[in-house]
């Protein structure tokens, strides 16, 4: 056993349950498990150069595996949900002409999977949508 690992093994085991339990130190757990991402690391002799069951160490290596995925997991974007957007009708003809109707499609899709599409509604109605999506409280969750 390398004097790494004696020092490893000696700082592992903190104290002791009234059960009979060991109590393990956090930063020389997450070394071990370190340890057994080295190529070439066999999690069982690491394991028993320690002290503890394999199975155990398994456990630590999933465990830290998990949390690792967990903390890389994408956040979602902190700026607002919707940008403004200007849409200007084309001038009319002809003095005293109204403006043509502007016919558009309008998707919105929602952090939590919700979305809405309305097809062939004015510029006034896609404005009251907008706003009204804006002012929506919507959870991040999605999903899978």
């Amino acid at each position: 056993m390398s004097d790494d690992m004696e020092d490893l093994a000696r700082r592992l085991v903190v104290g002791r349950k009234s059960d009979g339990r060991s109590v393990y130190d956090e930063a020389a757990k997450a070394e071990l498990v370190a340890a057994c991402g080295r190529p070439g690391a066999s999690v069982s002799r690491l394991a028993r150069e320690c002290g503890i069951n394999a199975n155990q160490l398994s456990r630590w290596i999933r465990e830290h595996s998990q949390r690792r995925q967990r903390a890389v997991a994408v956040s979602p974007p902190q700026g607002p949900a919707f940008v403004a957007v200007s849409v200007q009708a084309a001038a009319p003809t002809m003095p005293g002409d109204s403006p043509p109707a502007v016919g558009m499609n309008l998707q919105a899709r929602l952090p939590n999977g919700v979305v809405f599409d309305l097809r062939d509604c004015d510029l006034h109605q896609a404005g009251v949508v907008i706003e009204a999506l804006g002012r929506l409280r919507c959870s991040a969750w999605t999903k899978p």
